[in-house]
């Protein structure tokens, strides 16, 4: 077992044995990722064998049932980390079976009562619990983390830090102005659970779908609105130092009004499995799509740190960046599958690195976005040519 961290290959250790869970689009760019960076050993689990045809040579497919305990310790058996590309609600039952075995965790979950339940487990636990390592939440807790610092280190004082990510087709052409990029299921969760904010400085939870609000980004309209668990574990580390918190989803004009008909007047919010058959039955898939992240931080820096003498004035401070698809080996990936493997790999990296604590759980926020963007799995937020970044 190789909990112990380091450099991986490139500083002369043997390549980490990693296992990852999951062979939809996302679990099938991370072992690609992974595998073509040659430091890590790659072995893909799905319950379905039908999903493991036509892997890349080198990453090696095994059909499983992570979901059933005694299976799953037998799939982490000998590894040294896992990704969990799976559904949310398998997450805490593939953390446990790490937790005992010892296997650093890593997962994409945006399921707040599934991070509170693998935080407990991290208690004692030998090895790395990490969950929520996408894009919303992942990098944008790391951008938001890094804009707040800017103002709280050194005695400053944090009022406002707003984050905005959306993962949107390029040529929307239905009247949700929306196509599917990634888990139905996940979309589903964002749109109805409780969303965790900072107001007046008390960490509270506010409604989903609620705080619409309409801005522009390149001469192109959107809308922006509450979404569960974009934030990660951000608003408890801000808790008591940040006056305003808050995250909510970009999409384009029209949306939340269609989505609130279909989950409140429509009481679809009740029977999430039906309205999840309905997405998935009527709403493209799309592989032209566009990640938005922007998030900005307001405040005024310590004295002496905005190049003036005497107290700071007000500033702002931000992050905004485009990402689009990009061609590899395995094929063209479109945003999200980029942004967001990109974004649980590099964590994995910066663990077997050890650049990041090599037991317990780890906030996303534990991660320098100086770190994150130069990392070569990380700098994928910032090599593209849609990308753009201001700060």
């Amino acid at each position: 077992m190789g909990v112990a961290g380091g450099g991986g290959a490139r500083a002369g250790r043997r390549p980490w044995q990693v296992v990852v869970l999951g062979a939809g689009k996302i679990g099938r760019t991370i072992a690609a990722m992974l595998h073509d960076s040659g430091d890590y050993r790659v072995r893909l689990v799905d319950r379905d064998a039908a999903r493991l045809q036509g892997l890349p040579a080198g990453i090696v497919g095994q059909a499983g049932d992570p979901a059933e305990p005694a299976a799953c310790a037998a799939l982490l058996a000998g590894a040294d980390a896992v990704l969990n590309a799976l559904p949310f609600h398998a997450a805490v039952g593939v953390a446990t079976q790490a937790a005992a075995l010892g296997v650093h965790y890593f997962d994409l979950t945006e399921d707040v009562a599934a991070t509170q339940a693998i935080r407990r487990l991290a208690d004692g636990a030998r090895s790395v619990l990490m969950p929520q390592c996408g894009l919303a939440p992942g990098f944008i807790g790391i951008v938001g983390h890094d804009l707040a610092q800017r103002f709280l280190r050194d005695g400053g004082e944090l009022l406002e830090l707003r984050m905005r990510v959306g993962a949107l087709p390029r040529y929307p052409n239905n009247a949700l102005k929306y196509n599917l990029t990634w888990s139905t299921e996940g979309l589903i969760n964002e749109y109805c659970n409780p969303c965790e904010a900072i107001v007046d400085g008390r960490q509270v939870e506010v409604p989903a779908l609620e705080g619409l609000e309409s801005f522009a980004l390149d001469g192109v309209e959107y809308e922006a609105f509450n979404t569960s668990g974009g934030l990660g574990t951000l608003p408890e580390t801000l808790a008591g130092r940040a006056r305003q918190v808050d995250y909510k989803s970009i999409r384009y004009p029209g949306h939340c009004a269609v989505m609130k008909l279909l989950l409140n007047d429509l009481r679809l919010r009740d029977r999430r499995e039906w309205l999840r058959e309905i997405f998935d039955s009527a709403i493209p898939v799309t592989q032209q799509d566009v990640v938005i992240v922007f998030a900005s931080a307001t405040g005024y820096p310590a004295a002496g740190t905005a190049g003036t003498a005497g107290a700071a004035p007000l500033t702002q401070a931000s992050f905004s960046a485009r990402i689009g698809g990009a061609d590899s080996p395995a094929g063209h990936l479109n945003a999200i599958q980029l942004t967001t493997a990109a974004g649980i790999c590099a964590a994995l990296d910066l663990v077997a690195q050890g650049v990041l604590p090599q037991a317990g759980f780890v906030r996303q926020e534990a991660i320098a976005l100086d770190a994150f963007l130069a990392n070569r799995f990380g700098r994928r937020y910032r090599s593209h040519p849609l990308q753009e970044t201001t700060a």
